[in-house]
C-alpha cells in the first residue's frame, strides 16, 4: 500500500503538492512537522507536513521526499488553523503565510555544490580557459559553492559554465541542504581533574611561580569560585586575572585547566525586582479593570478607551497576572518597536525572566530561540512581548492578547504577502485559543469604537490621568498670519521658539515632531524650476543632509547633491519644504547650549538604536527630541512639558478617507507625552488653517465628536465601518498594457459584482521600482457575503491568468485595505 503526504512549500502558489512516503514515515509523521523535498528540477525546499493520505495524484507522478527535519511538530494545529484563516481571508496562499511566520533560520534552502568527479579522465587541453580554472580549483577543494565560483571566474551567470562541465564529466553536481540555526555555546573553564587533590595542587603552584601569568590565572580561578558556586566562563576568568586568551590556554593544552561548553539562549534573562501586588489601581482603574473582567466572563473583545497617561499600562499588568495565575501564557502587542524597549524594563521590573521579545531587530538566532522556547512552553517565555509578527508563534495555551495602540495603521503589513491586520488577526487567534483579548488606545480607531457602540465588543473607559494630572494645555498657532508679518525664525514661530526657551530655563524637555525625515523633500532650480526625480519612481527626491545625498524614500536609489540644476546648468537651487534634519540643524542656531536629539528611520537602523535615544532622552542627557511618528507611540516620558508640532496641515491635506481620523489620532497621541506627572503640560501646534474642524477638537480633546462627525461622513460616501473594502492593485512595466489590463480586470468586476466597483486610478505616486500602478477598489455592503465575493475575484482571476498578452500583470490583494 502506498501512503502519500500533502505539504505545504513555501512559495506563493496556491494548492498543496504531494510527495511519496514509506509505511514508516506516514506513522512517524505529524501534521507541522518539517521535511526536505526535491521540486522543480535541482531545488530542495523545506516544506511543511499538512497531512497523510493514500491518495496518488492525478495531474503527476509523485516524488519521493528527500528526508524529515524534525522529530516533534515544529508548528501546532493551532498555527495551522490561524494560518489557513489569514491565507483565506487576506487573499493570499498558505506558502506566503508560512515564509513570512517562520524565521527564515527554520526554512532551509538548498546551496548547490560542485564536486571533482573522481572517477572521470579529464582531458586538460580540451578545457576552456574558464572550465579550466574551476577544474584547478577543485584539485585544491573538495567543493565549492556556486557563489564561490562566481568569484573564481569574475562573471555573474555560471550556470551554463557548470553545466558544459558536469556534461564534459569533470564535476558532479549536488545540492546539500544547510542549517542558518547555530547554537550559542559559550566556553567555561574549571580546574583539571588531575589537580583536585590538594599535594598535586601545591607542587603546580610551586612549578607556576615561573610563569607569574599562568600562576596569576589559576589564583583568580580559585577566587572566582570562592565567589559563586557557579560554571566560571573563559571571558570572566580573562577579565579577572587580566591574562590573555593564549595564556589560557596554555593551561588547558597542559591539562592544568579543563575547558567546556554549555548552551545558552542570546537574550539574557533578568529576574523580577517587584510585584504586580503592589501596583495600586486608582478608582478609575479598578473600574475599568472590574468592566474589563466581566466582559471577559462573557468572552467579548474588550476595548479599554483610557486617556493618554491614565495608566493602561498598569491595568494590563494585572491582566496579564490573572492570566499567569491560570497557568496559560500571554502576548503583548505593540505596533513599533520604539516602544518596546520601554515596556520591556517595565515587564521584566515585575515579571522577571518570564518576559521573551520577538521582533525584527532581532537576529535570526535570537528569534529561533524565542520560537523553541514558546513551543516547549517554557519558563521564561510565558509572557511575549512583540510588534506583529509575534502573532504568529507557537502558542499552545493562550490565555490573554493585549493589543495596546490599536489604532495604529503599523499594525497593518503592507509588503509582502500576506498583507495581515494583526489586531484582527489577533482576535481571530484569541478565539481559537479561547482566550481574552483586550485592544487599547487613546484614541480608538472608528471600527473597534463602532463595534464597541454595537455591543459586539465590552468597553471600558478611564477619562481621567493618573495622579489627577491636568490634561495638556493645546494651543493651535497661526503660522499663516505670522509669515505674513515676517515673525518666524526659519521653522519656528515666535510663540515656540519663546515657549522653548521657557521650558529649558525651567529644566523641561522638550519633543518637537515633524512627519517627515531627510532635510527638504524638495530640491528646485529657482532658474527653470527642475526639481531632482527618482528615475525609478514618480517622487522627487529627497535632500538628507548628512550623508549630502539626494535619496528616494521608495526604492532606496541615490545620488549625491548635484553643484549644479540638471536640466540648465543653474547653480541656483533651492531647497523646499523641511524634514526633521532640518529641524535638528535649526534647533542647533536657534538654541546652541540644548543637546538635541533626532530619532526617525534614518538614526534608528541599528539594533539597539531605539533603546539608545529613548535612554539618554529618559535620563535627560537630551533636552529636546526631535522625531517623526515615532516619538508620537506610547511613550513615557516624565520630564516633558512642552510638545511642539511643527506642521499640522501635512496630516490633514492628504488623499486618504481616514486622513482626518489619523491626523487626530496622531496629534492626540503626540500631545499625550507632554505633561504626565504633577506640572501640566503645553502643547504647541502650528499650522496655516487653525479654524480646521479636527484640529479644534484635538484642543478639546473631543474624540466623542470626532467620531460622529467621520462616522456621518462614512455613511454618506460608504467607507468602513459601513462596507468592507478590498483594494486591487495591478502592477506592470509597460503602462499601455498595464490601462489594457485595469480596465479589462474592472469592467469584469462590474459585470460580476455590480456597481460598487472604483477605477482602475492611478495612486498618488503612481510609479514605484519601474513598475506603473493602477488600483480598482472593491465596496462590499456587510449584508453581502464576504466569501462568494471573494471567489467571484478569484474566478476572474483565473480568467485573467489566461491571457498570455497579460502575463507579465502582476496582481497585489489588499483586504480591509487602510
Amino acid at each position: 500500500m502506498q501512503y502519500f503526504l500533502d505539504v505545504v512549500l513555501p512559495i506563493p502558489l496556491e494548492r498543496l503538492f504531494t510527495y511519496r512516503i514509506s509505511a514508516e514515515e506516514a506513522a512517524f509523521m505529524r501534521p507541522g512537522m518539517r521535511v526536505a523535498v526535491p521540486f522543480g528540477k535541482s531545488k530542495i525546499y523545506t516544506a511543511l507536513a499538512y497531512r497523510t493520505h493514500q491518495l496518488a495524484p492525478e495531474a503527476y507522478e509523485a516524488k519521493e521526499i528527500y528526508q524529515i527535519l524534525d522529530e516533534t511538530p515544529l508548528v501546532n494545529s493551532y498555527q495551522l488553523k490561524h494560518w489557513e484563516w489569514i491565507a483565506k481571508y487576506y487573499l493570499c496562499t498558505l506558502g506566503e503565510v508560512l515564509r513570512s511566520a517562520l524565521p527564515s533560520a527554520f526554512l532551509l534552502e538548498s546551496e548547490t555544490l560542485v564536486l571533482p568527479n573522481k572517477d572521470a579522465e579529464v582531458d586538460e587541453m580540451g578545457l576552456k580557459d574558464d572550465e579550466f580554472l574551476i577544474f584547478e580549483a577543485l584539485q585544491h577543494q573538495s567543493a565549492l559553492k556556486i557563489g564561490e565560483i562566481s568569484g573564481i571566474v569574475d562573471k555573474k551567470n555560471v550556470l551554463p559554465l557548470v553545466n558544459r562541465l558536469v556534461q564534459k564529466g569533470v564535476v558532479l553536481q549536488k545540492e546539500e541542504l544547510y542549517e542558518q540555526y547555530r547554537p550559542k555555546l559559550v566556553r567555561y573553564v574549571k580546574l583539571g581533574e588531575a589537580y583536585l587533590d590538594e599535594d598535586k595542587l601545591e607542587a603546580l603552584l610551586k612549578d607556576l611561580s615561573r610563569a607569574p601569568k599562568q600562576s596569576q590565572v589559576v589564583l583568580s580561578l580559585f577566587q572566582l569560585q570562592a565567589q559563586n558556586q557557579k560554571p566560571i566562563p573563559v571571558s570572566n576568568l580573562e577579565k579577572e586575572s587580566g591574562g590573555s586568551r593564549a595564556v589560557i590556554k596554555t593551561l588547558v593544552d597542559k591539562g592544568v585547566l579543563e575547558e567546556y561548553h554549555i548552551r545558552t539562549d542570546r537574550v539574557a534573562q533578568e529576574s523580577a525586582s517587584g510585584s504586580v501586588e503592589d501596583i495600586v489601581l486608582n478608582s478609575h482603574q479598578e473600574k475599568a479593570l472590574e468592566s474589563i473582567r466581566a466582559s471577559f466572563s462573557d468572552d467579548k473583545t474588550t476595548l479599554l478607551h483610557g486617556v493618554t497617561a491614565s495608566g493602561k499600562t498598569e491595568v494590563y499588568f494585572k491582566l496579564i497576572q490573572d492570566c499567569l495565575n491560570d497557568g496559560k501564557q500571554a502576548l503583548y502587542l505593540l505596533p513599533e518597536i520604539a516602544l518596546t524597549s520601554q515596556l520591556i524594563n517595565r515587564l521584566r521590573y515585575f515579571f522577571g525572566s518570564k518576559v521573551s521579545v520577538y521582533h525584527s531587530k532581532y537576529s535570526i538566532h535570537e528569534r529561533v530561540e524565542v520560537w523553541n522556547n514558546v513551543l516547549g512552553k517554557a519558563e521564561k517565555a510565558q509572557i511575549v512581548i512583540g510588534a506583529r509578527s509575534a502573532l504568529f508563534l507557537p502558542y499552545s495555551d493562550l490565555g490573554l492578547i493585549v493589543v495596546d495602540e490599536e489604532h495604529e495603521s503599523s499594525f497593518k503589513q503592507f509588503d509582502p504577502a500576506p498583507r495581515y491586520h494583526a489586531r484582527d488577526a489577533a482576535i481571530v487567534l484569541a478565539s481559537l485559543h479561547g482566550a481574552s483579548c483586550i485592544l487599547g488606545s487613546a484614541t480608538p480607531s472608528i471600527e473597534s469604537m463602532d463595534n464597541a457602540k454595537k455591543n459586539k465588543y465590552g468597553y471600558a473607559s478611564m477619562n481621567y490621568r493618573y495622579g489627577d494630572v491636568l490634561m495638556p494645555d493645546i494651543n493651535l498657532v497661526d503660522i499663516k498670519e505670522a509669515t505674513r508679518k515676517k515673525k518666524m525664525k526659519g521653522h519656528f514661530s515666535e510663540k515656540l521658539h519663546e515657549a522653548i526657551s521657557e521650558t529649558l530655563e525651567e529644566g523641561g524637555q522638550v519633543i518637537l515632531f515633524q512627519n517627515r525625515r531627510g532635510f527638504a523633500p524638495i530640491v528646485e532650480c529657482t532658474t527653470c524650476g527642475h526639481s531632482a526625480q527618482c528615475p525609478n519612481c514618480d517622487v522627487s527626491l529627497t535632500y538628507h543632509q548628512f550623508r549630502n545625498q539626494l535619496r528616494c524614500h521608495y526604492c532606496g536609489y541615490h545620488m549625491a547633491l548635484q553643484e549644479a540644476c540638471l536640466a540648465c546648468g543653474s547653480h541656483t537651487l533651492d531647497k523646499k519644504g523641511f524634514g526633521t534634519e532640518q529641524i535638528q540643524e535649526e534647533l542647533k542656531e536657534l538654541f546652541p547650549d540644548a543637546v538635541v536629539g533626532r530619532m526617525d528611520l534614518d538614526t534608528t537602523r541599528g539594533k539597539y538604536a531605539y533603546e539608545k535615544i529613548i535612554t539618554a532622552f529618559e535620563q535627560q542627557e537630551t533636552d529636546i527630541l526631535v522625531g517623526t511618528q515615532m516619538v508620537t507611540k506610547g511613550l513615557d516620558f516624565r520630564n516633558v512639558s512642552l510638545v511642539g508640532i511643527m506642521n499640522a496641515d501635512t496630516l490633514l491635506n492628504f488623499p486618504d478617507y481616514r486622513a482626518h481620523e489619523r491626523s487626530f489620532q496622531l496629534l492626540t497621541q503626540v500631545a499625550g507625552r507632554a505633561g504626565r506627572t504633577q506640572k501640566r503640560g503645553k502643547v504647541l501646534i502650528q499650522t496655516y488653517n487653525p479654524y480646521h474642524q479636527i484640529l479644534q477638537q484635538v484642543t478639546t480633546n473631543d474624540y466623542a465628536k470626532m467620531f460622529a462627525e467621520q462616522y456621518y461622513e462614512r455613511e454618506q460616501f460608504k467607507y468602513p465601518p459601513l462596507v468592507r473594502i478590498i483594494k486591487l492593485t495591478l502592477k506592470d512595466k509597460d503602462f499601455n498594457k498595464l490601462n489594457e489590463a485595469s480596465e479589462w480586470f474592472a469592467t469584469s468586476l462590474r459585470n460580476v459584482l455590480g456597481s460598487q466597483i472604483l477605477g482602475p486610478e492611478y495612486p498618488p505616486v503612481a510609479r514605484i521600482r519601474r513598475d506603473y500602478l493602477k488600483n480598482i477598489l472593491i465596496k462590499m455592503p456587510k449584508n453581502q457575503s464576504i466569501g462568494q465575493t471573494k471567489n467571484s475575484i478569484k474566478r476572474i482571476q483565473k480568467s485573467f491568468n489566461a491571457i498570455s498578452k497579460y502575463k507579465s500583470v502582476r496582481l497585489v490583494y489588499n483586504v480591509d485595505h487602510i
